[in-house]
């Protein structure tokens, strides 16, 4: 049995979107033919029930760890996934926080689906699509900023399309060293996070994020990447003249996210566990 999406698409933003018709005028490509918003009470209901799944785990993992916890962010990444089981996640799971890695797909999403839709990029960001990016009203944060260059261009985009607020941007740091990461090195966080506090009016940096290696060390009882991250903060905290001192880490994804909370995490990155596996990019 398909349900009907109950969502009226009339596009009329709430008051803080404001500024949506004119930051859309930005957006003129030819975007990809939408699909059927359509879905299966079967289907929805799967989904609901993965997403309780990942909370329980993220409340049980949190009162381990006593009173006192910061709330921890469940990002659900829906890269190559249709439009269909986000409108399922939101209406029936009341979910709301989406995480989209290529710009195009995110793009033709954010013009399909509610507008109150907190939407996060966790792509690679390329400068010359800084400005697709930025002309998405609801974009909650972009998750990859990874040098001073990418911030410098993320910040002209949004003067560009007029966005009302400074967008919040999470530096992405390669803690693994590996050359397939993206991010930059530790030792390049303080000085990106000076360049944004000084040079980006128009970027709110709200915190750090990193991907980390998929076979860490857990010798030590901990995530070697994880550590590495919290000791990024540690570092611009220690900067006084930055006067920064309320940094998220978005660090933990399907198969770790349990332990990336134990370690500090704020906000964690789940795919498949909620909408299982994706077909490979061509054939999406």
């Amino acid at each position: 049995m398909l349900l009907r999406p109950r969502w009226i698409f009339t596009r009329t933003a709430p008051s803080n979107y404001s500024l949506a018709n004119s930051i859309r005028s930005y957006s003129k490509r030819s975007l990809p033919v939408r699909m059927s918003l359509e879905y299966s009470e079967e289907r929805a209901d799967e989904l609901v029930e993965n997403i309780a799944g990942v909370q329980a785990q993220i409340l049980e993992t949190r009162q381990s760890l006593g009173d006192g916890v910061q709330e921890v962010r469940l990002v659900a990444v829906s890269k190559l996934k249709p439009s269909s089981d986000i409108l399922a996640a939101y209406q029936r799971a009341g979910h709301r926080h989406f995480g989209e890695n290529y710009v195009q797909e995110l793009e033709a999403k954010s013009q399909e689906l509610p507008v109150d839709i907190e939407w996060h990029f966790i792509g690679t960001l390329q400068s010359n699509k800084c400005k697709i990016v930025a002309a998405i009203p609801n974009l909650f944060v972009v998750e990859t900023v990874d040098s001073e260059q990418k911030a410098t261009a993320l910040n002209k985009a949004c003067v560009n399309v007029g966005r009302p607020e400074p967008l919040r941007i999470f530096l992405q740091v390669n803690t693994s060293g590996e050359e397939s990461k993206s991010g930059m090195e530790p030792g390049d966080v303080v000085n990106v996070a000076r360049h944004v506090k000084f040079n980006c009016p128009s970027l709110r940096l709200a915190g750090l994020m990193t991907i980390g290696s998929p076979n860490p060390d857990l010798e030590n009882g901990e995530n070697p990447d994880f550590k590495a991250l919290n000791g990024c903060r540690t570092a611009i905290y220690e900067e006084k003249e930055l006067h920064i001192s309320d940094l998220e880490l978005s660090m933990g994804m399907s198969d770790d996210f349990q332990r990336a909370i134990l370690q500090g995490s704020t906000n964690i990155r789940v795919g498949s566990t909620i909408f299982g596996s994706r077909p490979p990019k061509s054939s999406a």
